[in-house]
C-alpha cells in the first residue's frame, strides 16, 4: 500500500497517461504529471505560501486542474476550488473568507476577473494561456521540476453551493500525517467499497466539473491508485458513450440528472456503443427515481453502485445494484461513520420514522469561519448533520425523502419536494424538475413545479393536464402542485443539484411585486 501515491507511479509507470481530455484528446503522463505538481508546488514555496496558507481556482475542466490539485498535496497549502457558474461578486466573497493568497483562472473567465479585480485589488492572479506577465504557463516552466526539500500532505477547502444562503467553506480537519505519499483513509472506501482496482489497470471516466467534491475526490483516489483519469470538458450523453468504448473505461461516477439525459437519447444511440469495458458506474449527489434507477440497471447491468456523503466527508453509505433491487429507493447502509436518524428533540427514531440524517465519526470538519453554522449542524453528542431528512429499515439500509431546508409548509402540512420531483422526472416528455414552495396568502406556501421539457414546444395547458393526471394516482392532493410553470432549462449545477434558492427567490419577488 506505500506504494499508493502519483510520485511512486511517476517512478513505475511514467509513460502510462493520467489524465486523458475526453474531447481533444490532450494528456498527461504520470511522469509530466509528477514534474508539473513539483514545478507548482516550486512556484508556491517562491511565493512564500507555506503549509495551509490558501490558493483559490477558477478554472474549467482542463490539464492544469491536476497540476494545481498534486502540487498543492507537495506543498501543504488549502486549496479552494470555486464554482465556474458563480458571479463576481460571490467568488469574490469566496476569496476573502478563505483568505486566499492567490487565484489561478483561464481566459474563460475574462468578464468576471474586471469585478474580482475590482472588489480584491490587492489579489495576485496567474491566467493559464494568459498573453502577459500572469501566464501560468510560463511562471510555471520558469521552476524546478526537482520536488521541494519541506514536503507537506496539502488539503482542500470546498464551498456549501451556497442553495440556502452565502456558500460556507468546509474545513478539514488536519491531515493525520504530513506526509503528502501517506495513504489516506478514503483508499479504503475506494477499493474495499466501491470494489475499485490498485493495480493501475483503472480507466476513469470523470464527466463533472473537478470544482465540486466528488469528481475532485474520486480523480485524486484514482490518480493513487495507479489509474488513468479520462476527464470530460463538458458533459455530453453520447459523448460519454463514445468515450466508455473509445478508452475502455472500467470505471465511472454520474449523478441523476446524467441517468436521465442517457435514457431520453434515441434507442438507436444507446446501443449503438460498446460498453462491455464498463465494470463499475459509480453515483450519487440526490436521490434517483426508482424507475430510472432501474432502466439504468437493466440498460448497464448490475454494475451500478450508488452512495451517499457530502463535501463535509463526514460519513458514508453505498449500495450495489443486488442490494437495491431488494431494497429499492434506498442509498445503501453505512460503510463509513455510523448513522443516526433523530426527532426534533435529538432522540433517535425507530426504522421507519423520518427524521435528520446524522453521522458518528471521530474526525468532523467545521465550516469556515462561521462558529454558528458549525454548531448547527452538531448533535448534543458531537455527531454532525448534511441538513437531510430520511429514515433507516429494519435491515440498516438509509432512504433519503429529502433536505430539511427544502420542505414546503402549505396549509400546516410538511411536504417533501423530492417525491414529487421523483414522479415528474419519470414522465417521458420531462427533462427536468424541480419542486418549490412559493408564497401563498391563505396557504402560507403553494406548490409549484418548474418543469423543463423534452420539447418546449410542447408546453402548455395540455402537457400541465397530462402531468396532472400522471401525477394524481400516486399524490396526495395538498402536495399536487397548484403551479405548472415549463422553461427551457432549470438552474442546476453540473453536480445534479439544483439552485434551488434562485427559483425560490424569483417567486418570493413576484409576490412581493403583486402585494
Amino acid at each position: 500500500m506505500v506504494s499508493l501515491h502519483p510520485i511512486f507511479h511517476a517512478q513505475s509507470r511514467p509513460e502510462q497517461p493520467a489524465v486523458i481530455m475526453a474531447g481533444s484528446g490532450a494528456s498527461m503522463t504520470f511522469a509530466e504529471m509528477d514534474a508539473q505538481a513539483n514545478r507548482f508546488a516550486q512556484l508556491l514555496r517562491a511565493r512564500g505560501f507555506q503549509p495551509d496558507d490558501a490558493f483559490a481556482v477558477l478554472l474549467e475542466n482542463r490539464l492544469e486542474y491536476f497540476t494545481l490539485i498534486w502540487g498543492s498535496q507537495r506543498a501543504g497549502t488549502m486549496l479552494v476550488p470555486i464554482s465556474t457558474r458563480l458571479t463576481a461578486p460571490e467568488i469574490s466573497y469566496i476569496i476573502r473568507d478563505s483568505e486566499a493568497k492567490l487565484l489561478i483562472t483561464s481566459p474563460l473567465f475574462e468578464q468576471v476577473l474586471e469585478d474580482i479585480r475590482a472588489e480584491c485589488p490587492d489579489l495576485p492572479i496567474l491566467i493559464a494561456d494568459g498573453d502577459d506577465e500572469d501566464e501560468f504557463g510560463s511562471a510555471l516552466s520558469a521552476q524546478s521540476a526537482e520536488p521541494i526539500a519541506d514536503q507537506h500532505a496539502g488539503l482542500t477547502m470546498l464551498y456549501s453551493s451556497g442553495t440556502t444562503g452565502r456558500p460556507k467553506g468546509i474545513r478539514p480537519a488536519p491531515p493525520e500525517v504530513p506526509d503528502p505519499t501517506a495513504v489516506v483513509p478514503f483508499l479504503a472506501l475506494a477499493t474495499m467499497g466501491a470494489g475499485m482496482p490498485s493495480d493501475g489497470s483503472m480507466v476513469y471516466l470523470s464527466p463533472a466539473p473537478l470544482y465540486h467534491a466528488a469528481p475532485i475526490g474520486w480523480c485524486s483516489a484514482v490518480h493513487r491508485l495507479g489509474g488513468t483519469v479520462v476527464m470530460m470538458e463538458k458533459f455530453d450523453p453520447e459523448l460519454a458513450l463514445q468515450t466508455i468504448e473509445k478508452y475502455g473505461v472500467t470505471d465511472s461516477q454520474w449523478v441523476p440528472t446524467h441517468f436521465v439525459r442517457f435514457l431520453r437519447l434515441p434507442e438507436e444511440v444507446r446501443t449503438k456503443y460498446d460498453l462491455s469495458s464498463h465494470q463499475r458506474a459509480l453515483h450519487a449527489a440526490a436521490p434517483c427515481p426508482v424507475p430510472i434507477k432501474r432502466e439504468m440497471i437493466e440498460w448497464w447491468g448490475p454494475i451500478i453502485v450508488e452512495y451517499y456523503a457530502g463535501s463535509e466527508s463526514i460519513g458514508m453509505t453505498m449500495v450495489n445494484s443486488a442490494d437495491w433491487m431488494t431494497h429499492q429507493g434506498s442509498v445503501g447502509r453505512a460503510i463509513h461513520g455510523i448513522l443516526h436518524v433523530c426527532g426534533p428533540d435529538g432522540e433517535e427514531l425507530p426504522a421507519g420514522e423520518d427524521g435528520l440524517i446524522f453521522f458518528e465519526n471521530e474526525i468532523l470538519p467545521t465550516y469556515h469561519n462561521d462558529p454558528k453554522k458549525t454548531a448547527e449542524a452538531r448533535h448534543p453528542k458531537g455527531w454532525m448533520t448534511l441538513g437531510d431528512i430520511g429514515h433507516l429499515d429494519e435491515d440498516g439500509f438509509l432512504y433519503l425523502t429529502d433536505r430539511k431546508s427544502h420542505m414546503i409548509i402549505s396549509g400546516g402540512v410538511n411536504i417533501y419536494p423530492q417525491e414529487i420531483e421523483n414522479l415528474l422526472i419519470s414522465h417521458d416528455k420531462v427533462m427536468d424538475a424541480a419542486v418549490i414552495g412559493a408564497p401563498d396568502p391563505d396557504l402560507g406556501e403553494k406548490v409549484v413545479a418548474v418543469i423543463q421539457p423534452m420539447d418546449m414546444s410542447a408546453a402548455g395547458e395540455a402537457l400541465e393536464a397530462e402531468l396532472r393526471e400522471y401525477l394524481a394516482p400516486n399524490l396526495a392532493r395538498i402536495k399536487m402542485p397548484k403551479l405548472f410553470d415549463f422553461r427551457p432549462d432549470l438552474p442546476r449545477e453540473a453536480n445534479g443539484k439544483l439552485y434551488k434558492r434562485e427559483l425560490r427567490d424569483e417567486y418570493e419577488a413576484k409576490a412581493k411585486e403583486g402585494a
